[in-house]
């Protein structure tokens, strides 16, 4: 199908644009950008750098994609933001490139980026994710999979967010957040599994249960965490679940929230 594209909106001639794309009104493409097919882009908004986005994306209306990271270590070095297929962008979000020479901020497929929100530069996202309103992710921050991270939440710089867990609204999260967990205020700090989650996710019982008993040894006995590891090892079964969050704790570098 023919591109839908309105007589107001600025593109460059060394843009790359693929068919059935729709952009509206005002909307400008900058040199280097990429859009595949069945991508929309309504009024206002702004594509810059060197940024791919793929299929069946939907921007909104004044979101800002690909603008130079907001890092005073940048000196206009060549970066890259890479988008996934299936991602709604939503009025006002600002997402940046990498900062060194040749880094990339990366989001994957079908995550809901809600108004206001900010993925700094160097950020790696995963899939099925939501970023309520006005969440802010400093530089360096990973966000695995199946995430929710409420509004107004701030995620310091190198922190890592683990699958399926949840981040209460208005939290400051200053460490890694542990899979499957959900966890909510000033600092951030586990408070139960992600039971809500799991079940959504169609989790066995058999397997929430298993996660039930290894939070509260890691998190409510008072163990450290090597002690609690090998706690978990001797009264529990390996399943695929514990061993990813054990080895998500031992791969920690910022600590993990308690």
């Amino acid at each position: 199908m023919a591109n839908k594209i309105h007589s107001t909106a600025i593109i460059s001639k060394n843009a790359y644009l693929q068919d059935n794309i729709t952009i509206g009104p005002y909307v400008i493409i900058g040199d280097n950008v990429k859009i595949k097919s069945g991508t929309t882009i309504e009024s206002f908004a702004q594509v810059l750098g060197y940024t791919e986005i793929g299929e069946n994306c939907h921007i909104f209306q004044y979101a800002v994609i690909g603008n130079i990271p907001q890092d005073l270590k940048y000196k206009g070095e060549k970066s890259f933001l890479i988008i996934g297929k299936n991602n709604r962008i939503r009025e006002f979000v600002t997402i940046n490139p990498g900062t060194e020479k040749n880094s990339k901020t990366m989001i994957g497929n079908n995550n809901l980026i809600m108004a206001y929100s900010h993925i700094a530069h160097d950020c790696i996202i995963g899939d099925n994710n939501i970023l309520a309103n006005s969440a802010t992710l400093a530089g360096y921050v990973e966000i695995e999979n199946n995430v929710v991270i409420g509004g107004l939440v701030a995620v310091h710089q190198y922190c890592r967010v683990g699958s399926y867990s949840i981040i209460g609204g208005l939290s400051k999260v200053v460490q890694d957040i542990p899979p499957y967990s959900m966890c909510d205020g000033h600092p951030a700090k586990v408070r139960t599994i992600n039971l809500v989650g799991l079940r959504r996710a169609k989790f066995p019982s058999e397997k929430i249960n298993s996660l039930k008993k290894a939070f509260k040894i890691l998190f409510f006995q008072n163990h450290p965490f090597e002690k609690a590891k090998e706690k978990i090892k001797e009264e529990l079964e390996e399943t695929e679940e514990i061993k990813k969050l054990l080895d998500f704790i031992s791969t920690s570098k910022r600590g993990i929230t308690r």
